[in-house]
């Protein structure tokens, strides 16, 4: 079944009420999250992004931040783009790297890592496009330790991938950051569900 792809304010529910099912719905989300989570060499983890992991995502801001009516605009706008439209895979790609100096230095020469990464299955290559509201490299070649990117497929890429078995390659192409991570069957199934 093809999941919404947007988040519209109709979907919002109460805080009070929210607060009631938090835990609730934490927990259910987890196993969810998890194959949707993939790990790319040392220090980069893709979490692919759906309808549930963003309502999930606004609803967390509304209630630790208590903003009221202005913050749901402000979020919807924030998070809705994260939403997949049916044509795509949508990926937070997070920089995890715990040492500071380490850190500095490994994000200090990864200038452009966001337009280096794609998926590769059944002789197509998707490459990353990224998020461009916010430039997520500096001047100086230092990138952002979060980055968001979109796969975006043709209707006959898009069939490809929901194929079952199919051998999906996410890589990560960049001079001083060169890795793939071969998807297992189960995270290939559940990012299909994004794809109409």
């Amino acid at each position: 079944m093809s999941q919404p792809h947007e988040i519209s304010r109709a979907d919002i529910m109460e805080m009070d009420a929210y607060g009631t099912i938090r835990d609730t719905k934490r927990r259910e989300l987890r196993p969810m999250k998890d194959r949707r989570r993939v790990p790319v060499g040392p220090y980069a983890t893709f979490f692919f992004e759906s309808y549930e992991t963003m309502w999930h995502q606004i609803h967390e801001m509304l209630f630790v931040e208590r903003g009221g009516e202005a913050q749901i605009a402000d979020e919807l706008e924030a998070y809705n783009p994260l939403v997949p439209k049916g044509d795509e895979l949508v990926a937070t790609v997070m920089f995890e790297i715990d040492d500071p100096v380490r850190r500095k230095a490994v994000l200090g020469s990864l200038g452009g890592v966001e337009e280096t990464m794609s998926l590769e299955f059944a002789g197509e290559v998707v490459p990353s496009d990224p998020e461009t509201d916010v430039d997520r490299t500096t001047a100086e070649g230092k990138a952002s330790s979060v980055q968001f990117v979109h796969f975006r497929m043709s209707p006959a890429q898009a069939a490809k991938f929901k194929e079952p078995g199919t051998r999906v390659v996410l890589a990560i192409n960049h001079p001083d950051y060169s890795h793939m991570a071969v998807l297992s069957e189960q995270s290939r199934v559940e990012l299909a569900r994004d794809l109409a």
